[in-house]
């Protein structure tokens, strides 16, 4: 019987996760099941519990559960606890066990697929949620110049910045005046078509707007095309962090560019 693994989240049914972890399967021989469970959002942990009573060894996260998830586990890595938030769990331990690797699949993401060096560079981070918590912390320790997180709540923004010494918070109304080389957004405004208030002259000369939403046009990388910069959606991030997390599953790193030039060329 292979191991069972699945992606937890609400709505999860346009999720690429399953067809990823089977080619990481494939490719690296590791016999896995790797599945999808939507979520009521008041069910998270009973639907958690359920699967790993079933002999279920693990769960990644997405929306809206990732905060919860960390208030789940009995216990977790650093990166998760600087995040507060946890996107992989381990449940074939005494006790469940959290990861987060959303943060290190973005990095991997910024400067391996995209080329981008992320040393020295101007950094806007939109959102303070269970997103944005994941990939803050690995945004300074990758060398960024400054990072200012922005949020529609500043109070939101002040306390996520706060984990991180330097980081800069505020409101997204308060944004005007300044210019960034790279703007991640980690709302998640597109998924219902919308677009965050946000001032014109963001976007620095060569700058880089990234969306962690994928499989999609959002208006926030409309806006950014339109202002002139690069953009890129969050598929290849999905990839990164799916094999991150296949990592701390199974102890083997899979090879993610011919599963992210799949992708790309559905």
């Amino acid at each position: 019987m292979p191991d069972r693994y699945a992606v937890i989240g609400h709505p999860v049914a346009h999720s690429k996760s399953p067809w990823i972890h089977a080619q990481f399967a494939r490719a690296t021989g590791e016999d896995i099941a790797y599945d999808a469970i939507d979520a009521p959002p008041d069910a998270f942990v009973a639907e958690v519990e359920k699967f790993r009573a079933a002999g279920g060894k693990g769960l990644n996260v997405t929306l809206p559960f990732k905060e919860q998830a960390f208030r789940y586990c009995a216990g977790s890595t650093a990166r998760a606890a600087a995040a507060q938030a946890v996107n992989t769990l381990l449940l074939d331990r005494e006790q469940p066990f959290g990861d987060n690797t959303d943060g290190v699949g973005l990095v991997r993401d910024l400067t391996a697929n995209l080329a981008r060096n992320l040393v020295g560079v101007q950094v806007l981070l939109l959102g303070a949620g269970g997103a944005a918590q994941g990939v803050l912390a690995p945004l300074a320790a990758a060398g960024a110049a400054a990072i200012v997180v922005a949020n529609r709540t500043p109070a939101r923004a002040q306390a996520l910045a706060a984990r991180v010494p330097g980081v800069l918070a505020c409101g997204f109304d308060a944004l005007g005046g300044r210019a960034f080389d790279l703007v991640v957004n980690a709302t998640s405004a597109g998924l219902s078509g919308e677009l965050p208030r946000l001032p014109q002259g963001l976007f620095r000369a060569g700058a880089l707007a990234y969306d962690m939403l994928y499989g999609r046009d959002t208006e926030f990388l409309a806006m950014a095309r339109a202002a002139g910069a690069a953009t890129s959606d969050g598929l290849g991030m999905l990839v990164e962090q799916a094999a991150e997390s296949f990592l701390v599953w199974r102890g083997v790193r899979p090879d993610t560019r011919p599963v992210l030039a799949a992708l790309r060329a559905y």
